[in-house]
């Protein structure tokens, strides 16, 4: 039996960004959802419940920081694990982000898609 594979939910407004970190993380064996707004991003975390939420922080509607703590307010951050996927690098940013929750900062300009899917597999001990 195949193992089943793992969703990750992928909110990114750049869509550039969004489709190559889709494709990413497609070919590493992942199944992705993609949403472009943080209402639509908080909606679909919500209703798939994704192993992993791949979070920009600079978001239309609602930003990264708003969907994370509404995740965290819900419950549903005992089972999905939230990395910070921005280019707001300040410290301050970093520790909000964590202290709300989230496993992960990636600062998206220091860091390859290759290094991104080695540090959600790391995030989900895989």
């Amino acid at each position: 039996m195949a193992e089943e594979k793992i969703k990750i939910l992928l909110i990114e407004d750049d869509r550039f960004l969004s489709e190559m970190y889709a494709t990413k993380l497609t070919e590493s064996g992942f199944i992705v959802e993609t949403a472009f707004n943080g209402e639509e991003g908080l909606a679909k975390a919500e209703n798939i419940k994704p192993k992993l939420v791949l979070l920009d922080i600079v978001l239309p509607k609602k930003d990264g920081f708003e969907v994370l703590a509404a995740l965290k307010e819900k419950g549903f951050l005992k089972d999905m694990k939230i990395i910070a996927l921005t280019n707001l690098g300040q410290k301050e940013e970093v520790e909000k982000g964590m202290s709300l929750g989230a496993s992960d900062y990636i600062i998206k300009a220091h860091f390859t898609p290759t290094e991104v899917v080695a540090k959600i597999k790391k995030v989900l001990g895989i």
